[in-house]
């Protein structure tokens, strides 16, 4: 009997108790730290989009793909937050005269901002 594709592709077997298995394994994965947005994209992505998180897997790349997604959130995250604290003129002033206020306002400022990110980029 002739080669099969898998062994004239390169692949070998081994022999486990009279069947032969693969020997198969992922590529290499440059490791990155992922936060808070990039663990939130994973879960979407286990959950509602599963042939693209198992394409990133197999490919190797899902680490780097959700550190990057990470990295973005993150920094959109921060600009609309600097930018809804400049609309609404909350300042360090703010902060100083009215504590209890300033901290409402900046609840309300961050749970828009989250709100956003996760709309365009998280479950996107």
């Amino acid at each position: 009997m002739g080669k099969s594709l898998f062994e004239q592709m390169g692949g070998t077997y081994h022999e486990e108790s009279d069947y032969l298995i693969p020997n198969l394994a992922l590529p290499a994965e440059e490791e990155k730290s992922i936060g808070v947005w990039g663990r939130r994209h994973l879960r979407y992505l286990k959950e509602y989009r599963r042939v693209t998180y198992a394409n990133l897997l197999t490919s190797g790349k899902l680490n780097v793909y959700l550190a990057d997604i990470d990295k973005q959130a993150q920094e959109r995250f921060q600009m609309f937050i600097e930018q809804m604290k400049q609309v609404q003129d909350i300042t360090e002033q703010l902060k100083d005269e009215k504590p209890m206020e300033w901290v409402q306002r900046m609840n309300n400022v961050r749970a828009c901002a989250m709100e956003i990110v996760n709309k365009e980029i998280i479950y996107a």
